[in-house]
């Protein structure tokens, strides 16, 4: 099955994205599991944006105050930052990771991100579980294969939720995680494959250096990665006609009719991201990997879909751990072609600025069973409409079968409904139609609490916060000359009729 995990994705990001923060946070199993961990990283009370202990730690340090020093059956978190030596990029990593498991300390999440300080090397931020009430031996032998190694420790204050206001800002939520990279993770695939490795840290590359405005990077694709593409295309071609929705289908002509899609041809990002341009407005963006719940919906917000570049591995062409290029260009651009598709996506986005956590994972929620893993009515039949299913040759027949248990779209319930991210779900929703959804989710999503509503500006492509009366003013004027262009053109039709 092709999920996407938004969104195990993907793993960049603002911390929290609480204005300041300099650590980044993870998507990983699933969009939803990493909402779920950003909000119990809130809970936890580190500061994220204060390191109260730098420098390279000695013998002598010591992570937990004598007075609070837990007992041997109370779990402590940690959390450190540390930068890799040397040039070693990911393999100071691996080292700090062997380090970690011979202190009997428990991995829970990994990030990374190109240091801003050092070029060509690597920050990293490790969150981990101990039933020790002193570390400080791990934390000096850290210092010794890792540099400016810091613990943070301090109680998480208080401060204005972060979103991007400019399509410009995304660039600040485009940094990796690395918690399922193929180099770190014995599970994957490509774990194994020294050159998948090395070919995925370059692709990666690429789009870790590319900035807004920018063309985007093509990526030569090789014969063997070419051949994983034709397999999947062909596969999943033959089952579009009866199990995709009609408006999958026609995109997909298109997209075909173009010459951009082609059976023996990886698309490259940029004219694929064209193509979306005249059909619905979205554009694509390159990400190394997998990202936050929070920032991969906030891009939505701007008609932007972060979409990855790497093929998945040879040995399972079918099957994906998480989101490659495959599941992005096959999946999600011609349902993102389609007009009344693509602004539900963005009303997700929209929806998601300036939220809590907890409403951060509800939507989370709600992207998984639409956008990922929804189905539609469509004259008198049930078909296919989200990604992770028009992507996977297995899951897209499961679908429609009638083993899984179809119950109607109610953004209410589908918000908390539990989540299968290992097997095909047991469960999926279908909506009567996609204007249907929209609807639903605009009435779901104003009775979120949040400190002010938004708007997006589709002139100067940011989002605008309706926090003054002046901001209300200005939204209803231009409203009102949407709804005058709209009058003249009804009557001049009820005149010719």
């Amino acid at each position: 099955m092709t999920t996407r995990a938004i969104i195990k994705p993907r793993l960049v990001r603002r911390a929290n994205t609480f204005e300041g923060s300099t650590i980044y946070p993870t998507r990983k199993t699933s969009l939803i599991e990493d909402a779920r961990r950003d909000s119990v990283r809130t809970s936890l009370g580190f500061d994220l944006t204060i390191p109260p202990y730098a420098g390279t730690p000695t013998e002598n340090d010591d992570v937990f105050d004598e007075d609070e020093v837990p007992s041997v059956e109370q779990i402590r978190k940690v959390c450190l930052t540390f930068s890799s030596k040397d040039g070693a990029g990911f393999g100071s990593l691996a080292q700090a990771l062997k380090i970690l498991e011979i202190g009997h300390m428990t991995l829970a999440h990994i990030e990374s991100r190109p240091s801003d300080s050092r070029q060509g090397e690597f920050d990293f931020f490790v969150q981990c579980e101990t039933k020790n009430g002193s570390c400080r031996k791990v934390v000096s032998n850290l210092g010794r294969v890792v540099e400016s190694v810091m613990v943070q420790k301090e109680e998480l204050t208080k401060k204005d939720m972060w979103f991007p206001k400019h399509i410009s800002d995304l660039d600040k939520c485009t940094h990796l995680m690395s918690n399922y990279e193929p180099d770190l993770d014995d599970e994957h695939p490509g774990s194994k494959d020294v050159e998948y490795v090395r070919r995925r840290k370059n692709i990666a590359g690429l789009a870790f250096k590319y900035k807004y405005g920018e063309t985007l990077p093509s990526v030569e694709y090789t014969d063997e990665e070419t051949r994983t593409w034709t397999h999947v295309f062909r596969n999943l071609k033959r089952l579009f006609p009866t199990h995709a929705c009609q408006q999958f289908i026609d995109a997909f002509a298109q997209l075909e009719k173009a010459g951009i899609y082609r059976e023996d041809q990886i698309p490259q990002l940029e004219e694929v991201s064209q193509f979306l341009k005249a059909k619905s407005g979205f554009q694509l963006r390159p990400v190394a990997g997998l990202l936050s719940a929070r920032d991969f919906l906030a891009s939505l917000a701007f008609r932007v879909f972060q979409a990855t570049q790497y093929v998945r591995h040879r040995s399972v062409p079918m099957h994906t751990p998480e989101p490659d290029t495959l599941h992005e260009l096959l999946g999600h651009v011609p349902m993102l072609a389609d007009p009344s598709f693509a602004q539900f996506s963005q009303e997700i986005g929209l929806a998601s600025l300036g939220v809590s956590d907890e409403d951060i994972t509800k939507l989370s929620t709600l992207y998984w069973f639409t956008v990922e893993f929804g189905l539609c009515m469509q004259d008198g039949e049930v078909r296919a409409c989200g990604a992770g299913l028009l992507s996977a040759y297995g899951e897209l027949q499961y679908a429609l079968s009638d083993k899984p248990e179809i119950r109607e779209f109610d953004p209410t319930k589908v918000a908390v409904q539990e989540y299968q991210d290992k097997n095909y779900q047991p469960i999926y929703f279908v909506a009567e139609s996609f204007e249907d959804a929209k609807q639903k989710l605009r009435s779901y999503a104003l009775q979120m609490p949040r400190p002010c509503n938004v708007r997006y500006d589709p002139y100067t492509q940011s989002v605008q916060a309706l926090e003054k009366v002046n901001d209300v003013r200005d939204a209803v004027l231009d409203l009102k000359c949407q709804l005058d262009t709209v009058t003249s053109a009804l009557n001049k039709i009820t005149i010719r009729a």
